[in-house]
């Protein structure tokens, strides 16, 4: 399944410019091959098992595709074939480390597992469904279906979905910024991409959540209660999926790490690329720095829009970081090398949160529930390094065969196109404008909401239509929600009644994104 996965965002990413999230598909095919009627394949039935299949496909999906391909594209599509393997180097290590950085830090204040991560939601009830059958698998089948058809008629259904999972505040700007992005031009007569007033707000966005990552690795507890609490007896019982299982201190550990691995990556892009001799020792550090600190914050900002929105802004936001090389005049072959290992992070990132939320909703009701969760958890980890490392040797195995027909992803000719033909003087100023309102609404929205973040992401996904399915959505979500609590009026049962709405909407939202995502992956018939 690695192998095929690896292959589905390899032809996809150069034909079509996508990567579909194919962890459903893994989950389909791993049901069944369990309902063959052999011994050893019985065992595929087991959850938990399917878990691990849709794990390790998504995984080298997204790895193949926009980990390592499109990093490896830069340079290629500069005229510099030499530095696609040093790239490619980069971009593994790129990768390895943006996956450990998730594994470290998953489920803490800043990603928890209590939030949406829509496509694992839908990869997790598709398992469900598959295993109890009954009224869930029903309600499953129709959503589905109708996200295929959706999606079918060119409409893009997994926004509905999406709109029936996750934070209200956080959708609603998902929202509204996918209905400006639709309408702006047509009404005010201004292309908001070309003026990039989307990637100002953006950076102020995403300057700000960084700000509140770094106030929630504080460990806000008093030593008296930390004393307190390592003096009092182990419970007898696990806590309960609501406890999370890495806390301030984990978090921070986390990221630190994540930081110094990272300039350990920028370092061995420097070397053997090349571009190392050609630098006085100042710049040389000031690059790996910033390379760096561009993976890190790269990551986070696509992880936070994913974990809302299902969507990611990879490319927008390594086009910032492209802008900001602009700006400091960083030299042509430098800066390429700087866009491909950011690019390198993020999309693996989020795809490694949408499995660990499928897993964690496989397993919540096991007893001992936190032993058997962080287990769990870690042979997720193993499983997705098995799709890593599978999508690392077909990406080198295919590369020279697509890039020389010409399939090459676009968004790697953008970056090129772009570093070529230089920077307007005027840009600069744009972004430092616009990101002052996305640092306003970011700060105002806190950093549970990721306000900012996601109005900026909707304005650059632009996907038409999606705007008003994920507020209709929204709406639909919020009527349900009273419809069911009318004439309730002990607080206990109306409690009861609205996580029983949240559970029969998300699984409509569930069906509706696997639906759309069964469409995304059969688009591969287009491309053989």
């Amino acid at each position: 399944m690695s192998v095929l996965g690896a292959l589905i965002g390899v032809v996809l990413i150069t034909s079509l410019g996508v990567s579909p999230n194919t962890s459903v598909i893994g989950a389909l095919v791993a049901m069944l091959v369990g309902r063959i009627p052999l011994g050893i394949l019985v065992r595929m039935r087991s959850p938990h098992r399917q878990n691990l299949v849709q794990s390790a496909i998504s995984g080298a999906t997204f790895a193949a595709a926009n980990s390592l391909l499109t990093p490896i594209a830069v340079p290629f599509a500069l005229g510099r074939t030499d530095l696609v393997w040093p790239m490619l180097g980069g971009a593994a290590i790129g990768l390895a480390v943006d996956s450990w950085v998730l594994y470290r830090v998953f489920d803490s204040k800043l990603l928890a597992a209590t939030n949406a991560w829509p496509a694992g939601i839908a990869s997790a009830e598709t398992i469900k469904a598959g295993d109890t059958g009954g009224r869930k698998a029903a309600v499953l089948g129709v959503s589905a279906v109708a996200g295929l058809l959706g999606a079918l008629a060119k409409l893009p259904t997994a926004a509905a979905g999406v709109g029936f999972l996750g934070n209200v505040w956080a959708l609603a700007m998902f929202g509204i910024g996918l209905l400006i992005a639709q309408y702006a031009p047509g009404i005010f007569d201004i292309n908001l991409s070309q003026e990039f007033i989307p990637h100002g707000l953006m950076v102020g966005a995403g300057l700000v959540a960084l700000v509140q990552a770094v106030l929630l690795m504080r460990n806000r507890k008093s030593r008296k209660d930390r004393t307190a609490e390592a003096a009092a007896p182990a419970p007898a019982v696990a806590p309960a999926p609501q406890v999370r299982t890495k806390d301030a201190a984990q978090l921070r550990r986390g990221l630190i790490q994540g930081m110094v691995l990272f300039i350990g990556g920028a370092v061995f892009v420097a070397i053997t690329g090349g571009i190392a001799s050609g630098m006085s020792l100042p710049a040389l550090i000031g690059w790996v720095l910033l390379a760096a600190t561009a993976a890190l914050v790269h990551q986070l900002i696509v992880g936070l829009a994913a974990m809302h929105s299902g969507w990611f802004p990879a490319f927008a936001v390594t086009l910032i970081v492209l802008i900001v090389g602009l700006v400091l005049h960083i030299d042509t072959v430098p800066l390429a090398l700087l866009v491909g290992y950011t690019a390198s992070t993020g999309p693996a990132f989020a795809d490694i949160g949408y499995d660990f939320k499928a897993g964690w909703l496989l397993r919540k009701d096991a007893t001992p529930w936190l032993l058997y969760e962080m287990d769990g958890r870690r042979q997720q980890y193993l499983a997705q390094l098995v799709g890593f490392a599978v999508a690392l040797v077909v990406v080198a195995i295919a590369w020279k065969g697509f890039f020389e027909e010409g399939r090459v992803p676009p968004v790697s000719e953008v970056y090129v196109a772009t570093i070529l033909a230089g920077l307007d003087p005027g840009v600069m100023g744009t972004l430092l404008l616009w990101a002052i309102p996305g640092a306003l609404i970011q700060a105002i929205g806190g950093s549970s909401r990721q306000m900012g973040v996601l109005l900026a992401t909707g304005l650059l996904v632009a996907t038409p239509a999606a705007g008003w399915l994920v507020l209709g959505a929204l709406v639909v979500r919020t009527g349900y929600t009273v419809w069911r609590r009318r004439g309730i009026t002990d607080p206990a049962a109306r409690r009861a009644s609205d996580e029983q709405s949240e559970a029969d909407l998300s699984l409509v939202g569930a069906g509706l994104i696997a639906g759309s995502s069964v469409h995304d992956v059969s688009q591969l018939t287009k491309t053989l």
